[in-house]
């Protein structure tokens, strides 16, 4: 461990000297990636600076307890000596922590894309559910949420919402959420009273950069209409709706919440870049199957990983195995204890493949 740790403080030393370099700053792209990693590291090199400290500080302490004679000096010692042995197995834990892969999305806004699945008016009305969990999620976070598009069930909810979410380590939390969706009710248009199951499908994608996902514009067919919803006096009467279809992929991609054809059309295309950005990692990830890959944060929207049991009024997480029966809490946006237990599977399970664990 004390190996890659001073591998990573000679790499924070050699970014704050390129920093300063005229080339860097001259070039936005390249300036901006190298602050992006010294930013990265200092919160750790600052960390093992400290452990570093800790490590001199507990031998000569013990220097101190070898030589001294006076009881006083001896029992302060002693003290101290604690202290920093709890100190040290601390920032121990820490720099484990720090030391497991990141994966560089995690800052990113996101795209959250709700979908209904199987279940009819039913998986409509539960997509719907799901929207206004993560709505009130992201109010708790302090988080933005933008509505791009959506259609609505012929009997409430959505067959499908489109949304982006800016904010503090958004896709690093949200990504969990990637997959398919199941509950088990009486619909509200069952009239025997038989509980039915119905799912949902929601994405999350990392927010790519244009720098980080190039799309020639000439492989774009762009359309517009006019708006339908909430907009004031410009819906369905200017051409502001855009539709974007990617020829290779046959993607298509529609906003419509600005009243701006441009901010339209600027909102759109981040979300194509999300999409062909989640095509190419799909291949990339099936061309290193061998590569075992975490169950937990696969991202794959096929795989069935929650399901909301309202008659128990259970919610089970498949992928951990949890359980918790304040099913009408977690709809009300409070998944907290979800991603934080599957946060924790992911980083022991990428400990173990590091082989940092003991």
């Amino acid at each position: 461990m004390l190996e890659k740790l001073q591998a990573l403080k000679d790499r924070f030393i050699e970014l704050g000297q390129l920093i300063i370099q005229p080339d860097s700053m001259s070039e936005m792209g390249k300036y901006t990636k190298l602050t992006k990693e010294y930013k990265e590291l200092e919160k750790i090199v600052g960390l093992y600076d400290e452990y570093k400290l800790v490590i001199d500080n507990l031998s000569s302490t013990k220097e101190i307890l070898e030589k001294e004679k006076d009881p006083d000096f001896r029992e302060m010692a002693k003290q101290e000596l604690e202290e920093l042995k709890v100190r040290q197995e601390e920032l121990e834990e820490q720099l484990k922590q720090q030391l497991i892969p990141k994966d560089p999305n995690d800052s990113k806004d996101c795209i959250l894309e709700i979908r209904a699945g199987t279940g009819g008016d039913e998986a409509a009305i539960f997509a719907g559910d799901l929207f206004r969990m993560y709505q009130r999620f992201c109010d708790k976070q302090s988080w933005k949420l933008t509505v791009l598009d959506l259609t609505f069930g012929s009997s409430g909810g959505y067959k499908e919402i489109i949304s982006t979410v800016s904010g503090a380590d958004v896709f690093g939390m949200l990504k969990y959420e990637s997959g398919v969706h199941r509950v088990q009710r009486v619909p509200a248009t069952e009239t025997q009273g038989r509980v039915h199951t119905s799912a949902a499908t929601v994405a999350v994608l990392p927010e790519m950069d244009e720098v980080e996902v190039e799309i020639n514009m000439n492989d774009i067919r762009k359309d517009t209409f006019c708006s339908s919803g909430p907009g004031g006096q410009s819906v369905n009467t200017t051409y502001s709706a855009v539709r974007l279809t990617h020829n290779p992929t046959g993607l298509v991609v529609t906003c419509q919440d600005e009243k701006s054809q441009i901010k339209n059309f600027e909102k759109a295309l981040k979300v194509l870049r999300s999409r062909l950005y989640e095509i190419e990692l799909a291949k990339h990830n099936e061309a290193v199957g061998a590569q075992r890959k975490s169950m937990v944060a696969s991202g794959d929207r096929s795989d069935k990983i929650r399901t909301y049991n309202y008659p128990q009024s259970r919610v089970t997480d498949h992928r951990i195995n949890k359980t918790v029966y304040n099913l009408p809490d977690v709809m009300d946006g409070n998944i907290e204890e979800f991603i934080s237990a599957l946060r924790f599977a992911e980083n022991v399970e990428k400990m173990k493949n590091s082989g940092m664990e003991e």
